[in-house]
């Protein structure tokens, strides 16, 4: 959800657009979704979907080194009424494709290759939704572990987690990939965990409402950096100075709040949030809270893994590998302080990624070994889910992103 992340075609999306167009929402921490009716108490009561039918991207991991059990990129379209997903087309000649991202326009798809050093770019028949290969392009580094669009749709943003760059490539009009034009090495001292900080790793690369700046939780080096793009000169720049999370925290994904004015980072390593005030005019994170992601009962192994706002900024959730759960903050009027909200199973095993879906009635969940997505039905009052419907079976899914169809 998260944002997204990198990619969801959702209202966020959209409240992304007006921002960008210079009509970004007020700061508002309270309702901002004003068509709500007075005593709504669950999912969609009084509306109807406002998207009717929409398609889902599943990405997946494929490889024996990652005892993985993916057939490649998955196409569904989802009955938004239902819940129900039907399978459209399988293209099963990817290596791990992991992380997805639309272009702003909604045309193209893209996907990095995880472990590899590859991206590719695909074109989304607007009837059925269906992809063709457009072309594809070196990363120049390696294990490229999330992608993002710039808002005027000329540059693609990759983190390459194992070789600790950003990458900027071209993109062209015809949803063409062109290659990387700046490469920047993320450089610095490493945090304390002996195995999963060797050295920096960027996890994700992130706009926020405005599009204007890119956050890069670094997990190997326990900071958020924020960069921007100098569209002229074709290269990222810092534009502030890194900030930095707890020792050994492992800030793995971040997620904007609607309103602009706060962001969440998911800590891998010791399962955590922080929350941060964010200026949309400099780019700075402060943060000004953590709070585990775990139950106080639970003292087995766990690693966090992604995290999203709700579309109408009430709710934070995030996702736990190990306790095997949605965890649910409720975020407070006024201040974006987080308060625990309960947790929710997952239905599966290592729930690698979650994404809330275009109409913010159901929160889906990829459970990466149990080959499985679950869906959620959301509860707008309170934030809680439910679990609904039977589980899409999909191998080692790692990636949801959503369309509307046509």
């Amino acid at each position: 959800m998260g944002s997204g992340l990198g990619g969801r075609w959702s209202r966020r999306d959209f409240g992304r657009a007006l921002a960008i167009g210079g009509l970004a929402a007020p700061m508002v921490l309270s309702r901002p979704m004003a068509a709500r009716a007075e005593g709504e108490t669950g999912v969609g009561a009084g509306t109807e979907p406002a998207v009717g039918a929409y398609i889902a991207y599943v990405g997946a991991r494929t490889t024996k080194e990652r005892n993985a059990r993916g057939n490649g990129l998955n196409v569904y379209r989802v009955d938004a009424g239902t819940g129900a997903w039907t399978h459209v087309q399988l293209v099963g000649d990817l290596v791990n494709p992991s992380f997805l991202a639309f272009d702003r326009t909604g045309r193209f798809l893209y996907t990095v290759h995880g472990d590899l050093s590859d991206i590719t770019a695909f074109s989304i028949d607007a009837a059925t939704g269906e992809l063709t290969r457009i072309n594809g392009q070196s990363t120049e580094g390696k294990n490229p572990v999330h992608l993002a669009i710039d808002p005027t749709n000329r540059f693609v943003v990759v983190a390459n987690h194992i070789t600790s760059t950003i990458a900027l490539l071209t993109r062209e009009e015809d949803g063409s990939l062109g290659p990387v034009i700046d490469l920047v090495s993320l450089e610095g001292e490493p945090g304390p965990h002996r195995v999963e900080q060797p050295f920096a790793k960027p996890h994700q690369v992130e706009f926020d409402p405005s599009g204007k700046y890119i956050a890069v939780p670094d997990k190997g080096r326990d900071v958020v950096f924020t960069y921007e793009i100098d569209a002229e000169a074709g290269k990222l720049v810092a534009a502030t100075e890194p900030v930095a999370a707890r020792e050994g925290a492992g800030p793995r994904h971040i997620a904007f709040h609607p309103a602009g004015a706060l962001a969440y980072v998911v800590n891998e390593l010791d399962s955590t949030v922080t929350a941060y005030r964010f200026d949309p005019a400099t780019g700075v994170l402060a943060p000004f809270q953590l709070l585990t992601t775990l139950p106080d009962t639970f003292t087995d192994n766990s690693r966090a893994a992604e995290i999203a706002v709700s579309p109408d900024g009430r709710f934070v959730y995030a996702s736990n590998r190990g306790h095997d759960s949605i965890a649910i903050f409720a975020v407070e009027e006024g201040t974006g302080r987080l308060a625990h909200a309960g947790w929710q199973e997952s239905g599966g095993e290592t729930p690698r990624f979650f994404a809330i879906d275009p109409n913010y009635q159901r929160l889906l969940v990829a459970n990466e070994d149990t080959d499985s997505i679950v869906s959620f039905e959301i509860d707008r009052s309170n934030g809680s889910l439910r679990r609904v419907g039977e589980p899409v079976q999909v191998g080692s899914p790692v990636c949801i992103v959503f369309r509307p169809l046509g």
